[in-house]
């Protein structure tokens, strides 16, 4: 029998929170390029564009979203983002 961690850990924690559009996908980019390949990202972010933009970001460079929640009623959302393997 095998137990699964059913909630990836994240290595590395972007918080965007106030930021506004471009600001948190290009700090995502930047976090990403400091990232090694299969690691974790946690982002935070307020601005609802996000919503769009991470996903859309990760579909057009290959990364794979983990998961996109939004965690009250502020509200945050909360991402987590794995860098594609090399």
């Amino acid at each position: 029998m095998t137990t699964e961690n059913l909630t990836p850990t994240f290595v590395h924690q972007l918080d965007t929170q106030g930021l506004i559009c471009p600001e948190p996908v290009m700090l995502l980019h930047r976090a990403i390029r400091n990232a090694q390949g299969g690691e974790v990202i946690e982002i935070l972010a307020t601005d609802p564009a996000t919503t769009r933009d991470i996903p859309n970001f990760c579909r057009h460079l290959g990364h794979e979203l983990l998961s996109h929640e939004t965690l009250n009623d502020a509200p945050t959302y909360r991402y987590l983002v794995k860098k594609k393997s090399a």
